[in-house]
């Protein structure tokens, strides 16, 4: 599944669009995106509005249109957005196609594990803004790590930190990255950590999302060379760190990768 920076990125290929108006809205009624959405008020409400602007949380999207329109599109696991010439013929998994004068704006999932929001009104509607702090905002602070870590005290710290609702966008990959940052091993129960491995929690995850919103939110792709993303899949791959064999096994339901030599489980 799409995590932050991936999700930033994606959302960009609707970007050509901006200032344009939606001449017709297209939908797949019977796709599971439309879950929480009666896909008619989404082609009535889009019609003749303008897109605007557009913005990311965590692995959510709002794209926001003239005269207080809002569209929340969330990938899931197949999901994706691209552009098409105005005249494209709709594929079988395209559940949205936003149609402007000079282009066709695709949101395709074939497995329907994505969603579909619309809403109007001046202000933004409740699912979005009451989505938890950002882990780059200045509302992820230091306290809020620690009330998060008491609060799920018993259960590994990789597990606590795939909670979408403390730690939004944050992934598989980017969870086995702040560990190894923070030299924290993946099975640790949260609440034992000490006041200075949960500060180093906090520091490293702000520091990977921050980073790879730079690179993969910007330009796509991977993060910088330099981190383990690049070794952790690798067969018989080392720590570009310690230059010792990295381990990979389940935890948390996750195949998780980590440095033993750095990560100790005290």
């Amino acid at each position: 599944m799409p995590e932050l920076a991936e999700v930033a990125f994606a959302s960009k290929a609707w970007k050509g669009g901006m200032g344009d108006v939606v001449d017709k809205v297209e939908t797949k009624d019977v796709s599971r995106v439309f879950r929480d959405t009666d896909p008619a008020k989404v082609k009535k409400g889009l019609r003749g509005a303008t897109l605007t602007g557009s913005e990311t949380h965590g692995k959510k999207m709002l794209f926001r249109f003239s005269d207080n329109r809002w569209l929340g599109l969330h990938l899931g696991m197949t999901g994706w957005l691209f552009t098409e010439d105005s005249d494209y013929l709709a594929g079988k998994h395209d559940a949205l196609v936003l149609r402007q004068n000079e282009r066709s704006l695709v949101f395709r999932d074939p497995r329907q594990f994505g969603r579909v929001l619309y809403h109007r009104g001046k202000d933004a509607p409740i699912w979005w803004s009451d989505l938890p702090p950002k882990v780059t905002s200045d509302l992820f602070t230091l306290d809020l790590v620690r009330i998060v870590l008491k609060r799920r005290a018993r259960s590994p710290v990789k597990a606590v930190l795939l909670m979408q609702e403390f730690f939004p966008g944050v992934g598989n990959w980017m969870v086995d990255e702040i560990l190894w940052r923070a030299r924290i091993h993946p099975a640790h129960p949260a609440g034992k950590l000490s006041t200075m491995k949960s500060k180093a929690l906090w520091e490293e995850t702000r520091f990977v999302a921050s980073g790879a919103l730079a690179t993969v939110g910007k330009r796509g792709g991977d993060p910088p060379p330099d981190w383990l993303f690049h070794f952790r899949w690798k067969d018989g791959g080392t720590c570009p760190a310690s230059g010792k064999s990295l381990v990979r096994e389940q935890i948390a339901g996750r195949t998780t990768c980590w440095c033993p030599y750095r990560q100790h489980l005290k």
